[in-house]
């Protein structure tokens, strides 16, 4: 894995973390790829560095994953809280822990922020994404999503 760096992403990033949006939401049910409903929301997160962070995962120095990393706060923690997004690694990237790489670093980073959890959303047809984050320790959650669209 010595061929990657994990960073914030730049304004540069934007079109290729665009590109892995789309391969996203082409295998998520609740959502499809727009591209410029996808470019407007990294660069309203870009530009809004309080309400969360765009982190992309490098690889041979092209970008070849990303995650979103929401700022929230938690009542019942009493703590700021991360809500965790977006996260893909790119087809022809993955393998290798690459993706793994990638959590752990939001998820360490998240911790020198002071947040005390994590929280993520995946399709509950993904088997090997919901292994794979029960793997890095996410366990199930008795809540259940709801969604009203506005």
């Amino acid at each position: 894995m010595h061929d990657i760096a994990i960073d914030f992403a730049s304004a540069d990033d934007l079109p290729a973390m665009a590109d892995l949006l789309h391969e996203l939401f082409s295998l998520e049910a609740d959502f499809r790829p727009e591209r410029d409903r996808q470019l407007a929301g990294l660069r309203l997160i870009l530009a809004n560095p309080a309400l969360g962070r765009l982190f992309v995962l490098r690889a041979n120095g092209q970008v070849a994953g990303m995650a979103n990393a929401l700022i929230t706060v938690s009542t019942a923690r009493g703590t700021p809280v991360l809500l965790l997004e977006d996260v893909i690694v790119g087809r022809a990237w993955r393998g290798g822990g690459r993706g793994r790489a990638l959590v752990e670093h939001v998820c360490a980073w998240a911790r020198s922020q002071g947040m005390s959890r994590v929280t993520l959303l995946a399709d509950r047809d993904n088997a090997s994404a919901l292994a794979f984050y029960e793997q890095l320790g996410f366990s199930p959650s008795a809540m259940v999503v709801r969604r009203r669209e506005l």
